[in-house]
């Protein structure tokens, strides 16, 4: 067994149950303060950590700063347009609404070829980034931090892509939204394991 990785039953248990209270929070609910500069690099680098078959490196985030939220509240608008050209001033204000919630705003982005590991198939990909998203979530609630990831039709947008400088090869995934969480709940209900797994006959 590697050194490094010697059984410690403690904190196995510790980590186990720090993943059962962690619980998905919306941007509405999540204020000021967020995580500073030192908490933001931690949570990219626990996204690094994510397994990477072939260590081609297939999704990345874009941070979206305080100064670029208008600029992402249009956006959201134009997306909402491109499928609505008819839409209201309400319906318009609250598609840039969206862009001002949660301190902490990321997109993640995966790509899904267009580079010389084209064997390395999509799923693979995306399974690479919901192991990073994972990991930053689960880095997010040990700093103390609520967290979630919220989509939805903007996602497929030219006006996001746009704005975000996506290639054609990449796809805009979802938004993790990260701060402190202004309206506290009981983490949900987990599946019971038998739910989970099954097993083959000996």
């Amino acid at each position: 067994m590697n050194p490094c990785q010697s059984p410690s039953p403690g904190a196995a248990e510790g980590l186990l149950e720090s993943m059962r209270r962690r619980s998905q929070t919306g941007p509405r609910h999540l204020v000021e303060p967020g995580p500073d500069e030192v908490q933001r690099r931690q949570l990219f680098e626990a996204a690094a950590t994510a397994p990477d078959h072939g260590q081609i490196l297939p999704w990345r985030f874009v941070l979206i700063h305080a100064q670029a939220r208008a600029r992402l509240g249009m956006a959201f608008e134009q997306a909402l347009l491109e499928r609505d050209a008819q839409a209201g001033d309400d319906e318009r204000g609250r598609a840039r609404e969206k862009a001002s919630r949660a301190p902490f705003l990321a997109l993640a982005v995966v790509r899904e070829g267009g580079d010389a590991q084209e064997h390395i198939r999509v799923h693979e990909r995306m399974v690479s980034l919901g192991c990073a998203l994972q990991n930053l979530l689960l880095m997010a609630h040990a700093q103390g931090f609520g967290a979630g990831l919220v989509s939805g039709l903007a996602m497929e947008s030219r006006a996001l892509r746009e704005f975000c400088a996506l290639s054609k090869h990449e796809r805009a995934v979802c938004f993790v939204a990260v701060g402190t969480v202004a309206r506290g709940r009981e983490p949900r209900q987990r599946p019971p394991l038998e739910r989970l797994v099954s097993e083959l006959a000996r």
